[in-house]
Order: C-alpha cells, then structure tokens, then sequence
C-alpha cells in the first residue's frame, strides 16, 4: 500500500533521501509521494520528525 504525506508536512525533505525507489519529489508547500511509484516500504515514515506520512 503506498503511504501517503499529510499537511502536517514542514517540507524539510528528510523523506526524500531516504526512498529507495526515489517516489518522494518536493510539492507545493510539501513533499509528495507519486503513488505509482511508492512500495510501500515505509522508510519514509520512519525519518519524518512530524510524523505526517502515513499508509494510505
């Protein structure tokens, strides 16, 4: 399932460096994640210091 960035969001880009298959790419106001792309791996989840990124 792939996960999914709320706007809770502080675009520090801590998420994107750690995406393996490099599906976060930085948005208006906040990172996104292209759920085409996304493997749900969850690595992402895992780095956010506001915890905005969630299973979608």
């Amino acid at each position: 399932m792939a996960y999914v960035i709320s706007d809770e969001c502080i675009s520090c880009g801590a998420c994107e460096a750690q995406c393996p298959v490099g599906a976060i790419s930085e948005g208006d106001g906040k990172y996104v994640i292209n759920p085409d792309e996304c493997i749900g791996c969850g690595a992402c989840a895992g780095q956010c210091p506001v915890e905005a990124i969630s299973e979608a």
